[in-house]
C-alpha cells in the first residue's frame, strides 16, 4: 500500500455518509449563483435583472486567463446581480435566478453522448473551458488552464484524486462508486490531451474498498492503474498524492507540472466527461451533508447556486446544539456565518459540529514537544512560523519555507498546546504579500 514518506496524521474518519447513495435535491425556488467560484478574477456578469435564461445558459463570463465561466443552473428569470455572503467567508458578486419550475435546458446543452475520438485537442480544451470547469476538489483552478501546461514541459503522469482524506467527507467517494464510468471515461479525454505516452492513475484511499473495486472494472481496459493508498491525512494534497503514487518530491515553489504530473479530483474528471461528451456545463455536484448533529446526514447532488438554508430544511433542520456550521472538511474548511451563503463549484460538504466536536481549550505557550514538526507533511518548522508572527518579524518567514505551507491543518490538529498555527500561518502570508504588493507599487 502508497503512501508519503514525510508526516502526516490519522484524525478519526467519521464517514458517516460512505453508505448513503447520492439523492438528488429538489430545485430551490430560488438561486444565489456567485460570479466567484473559482481560483483568479470573478466572471463578468453578461446577463441583466428581468432576462429570461434557459438553465445551461452563461450568465458569467470568465475575465481574464485565470476565471471560469458560470452558467444559470435553472431556467428562470434573473432578479437581481448583487453583492452577498459567499462560502469563502467574504462578498461576492452573485447572480439571483428565480425558477420557473421548468428546468428547460438551452438547446444543444446535455446532449446524448457524442463519441470526442474525433475532436481535436484544442476543441476539447474549449469545451471543457465553455463550459466552466473547474478544480473540484477545493481549489477551483480553471481546469483547461492545468491541462494546458507550457510546451517545454513534458507531461508522462495523470493522476487522478479520489484519496477524499478529509473526516466526514463522502462525496467523492459515492461519486466514485456510482459513477466509475464517467470518471474514468474523464481520465481518458485528459490523456489524449497530451502528445507523450502518459501512464494514468486514480488514487484511492484503502478505506474505499467499494470505490477501488468500481473503477477497476473500467480502467483495466484502458491500463489506467487504480493504486490503494494507505488512509492517512493529507494524502489527498496534490503533493503528497504525487509523491504516494510516483515517488517523486515537487519542491518549494515548483509546480507539478515540473516534475511531469498533472492531478486532478475525480469530480473534475467526471465534470470534464459531461462537457467534452454531452456539452454540459458545470452546473451541480454531490455535496456531503454531515457532522454529529445533523439529523439526516445525505450525499446530496445539488445545483450550484443552491443556499445553505435550503439543504438544511430538506435534511430535517438543526437542533440547538450545533456551534459550527463548515463549509468543506474539518481540517480545511471554512467556517460560516451565514446561511445565505450557497453551494458553489467547489463544495464538498456542510458539516454540523457541536460542542463535543470542538476544541474549545485556552491556547497556551509553545513547549517546543516537536509533535507540529513530526506531523507536517512539508518537513517545516510550524511552531517557528507562530513565534516569529507572534513576535511580528514577518520579513523573516519567508526564509523557512512559509509559502511552502498547504495550510492542511495537521500541525494545529497534533499541538498539545492548542495554539492557533494555522491561523497565524494564513495571516503572516497575507501580510507578507500585502507589503511585496506595496514595494512593487
Amino acid at each position: 500500500m502508497k503512501t508519503f514518506k514525510i508526516g502526516g496524521i490519522h484524525p478519526p474518519e467519521n464517514k458517516l455518509t460512505e453508505g448513503n447513495s447520492i439523492e438528488v435535491l429538489p430545485i430551490p425556488s430560488e438561486l444565489a449563483i456567485p460570479l466567484l467560484q473559482h481560483l483568479g478574477k470573478p466572471a463578468k456578469p453578461v446577463v441583466k435583472a428581468g432576462q429570461r435564461v434557459k438553465k445551461g445558459e452563461l450568465i458569467g463570463e470568465a475575465d481574464g486567463f485565470i476565471s471560469a465561466n458560470v452558467h444559470a443552473t435553472t431556467s428562470g428569470t434573473i432578479k437581481a446581480i448583487k453583492s452577498h455572503p459567499h462560502p469563502g467567508g467574504q462578498y461576492a458578486p452573485t447572480v439571483f435566478l428565480e425558477s420557473d419550475g421548468q428546468d428547460e435546458w438551452l438547446d444543444g446543452c446535455n446532449t446524448e453522448p457524442q463519441d470526442w475520438q474525433s475532436f481535436s485537442k484544442e476543441d476539447i480544451l474549449n469545451r471543457i473551458k465553455a463550459a466552466g470547469v473547474v478544480g473540484m476538489g477545493g481549489a477551483g483552478f480553471p481546469t483547461n488552464v492545468k491541462l494546458a501546461p507550457p510546451k517545454d514541459k513534458v507531461i508522462d503522469t495523470v493522476i487522478l484524486n479520489g484519496a477524499e482524506c478529509e473526516p466526514f467527507l463522502t462525496s467523492d467517494h459515492r461519486l466514485m462508486v456510482e459513477e466509475p464510468e464517467g470518471i474514468i471515461e474523464g481520465l481518458k479525454i485528459i490523456t489524449s490531451l497530451f502528445s507523450t505516452p502518459v501512464k494514468a492513475y486514480v488514487g484511492v484511499e484503502a478505506n474505499k474498498k467499494d470505490a477501488i473495486e468500481a473503477l477497476a472494472k473500467y480502467a483495466s481496459s484502458y491500463n489506467f492503474e487504480v493504486v490503494q493508498l494507505e488512509t492517512k491525512y493529507p494524502q489527498g494534497a496534490e503533493k503528497q498524492l504525487i509523491n504516494s503514487i510516483t515517488g517523486r518530491k515537487i519542491q518549494e515553489g515548483e509546480l507539478p507540472f515540473d516534475k511531469g504530473c498533472i492531478v486532478n479530483n475525480v469530480g473534475t474528471a467526471f465534470a470534464v466527461y459531461e462537457a467534452v461528451c454531452k456539452n454540459k456545463p458545470l452546473i451541480e455536484r454531490v455535496v456531503t451533508v454531515s457532522g454529529i448533529e445533523i439529523q439526516a446526514k445525505k450525499n446530496l447532488k445539488v445545483i450550484i447556486g443552491t443556499m445553505f438554508s435550503d439543504i438544511i430544511s430538506a435534511c430535517g433542520n438543526i437542533p440547538g446544539t450545533v456551534n459550527q456550521v463548515i463549509s468543506g472538511g474539518p481540517m480545511m474548511g471554512k467556517a460560516q456565518y451565514s446561511f445565505e451563503a450557497s453551494i458553489i463549484k467547489t463544495s464538498s460538504g456542510i458539516l454540523f459540529i457541536n460542542n463535543e466536536g470542538l476544541d474549545t481549550s485556552r491556547e497556551r505557550t509553545c513547549i517546543r514537544c516537536g509533535k507540529c514538526v513530526e506531523a507536517c507533511p512539508q518537513e517545516l518548522q510550524p511552531w517557528l512560523f507562530t513565534n516569529l508572527a507572534q513576535r511580528r518579524e514577518f520579513d523573516e518567514l519567508p526564509a523557512y519555507g512559509l509559502f511552502n505551507c498547504t495550510e492542511c491543518g495537521s500541525c494545529t490538529y497534533v499541538c498539545p498546546s492548542k495554539r492557533e498555527i494555522v491561523h497565524w500561518i494564513k495571516y503572516s502570508k497575507a501580510i507578507v504579500n500585502n507589503r511585496k504588493k506595496r514595494k512593487s507599487a
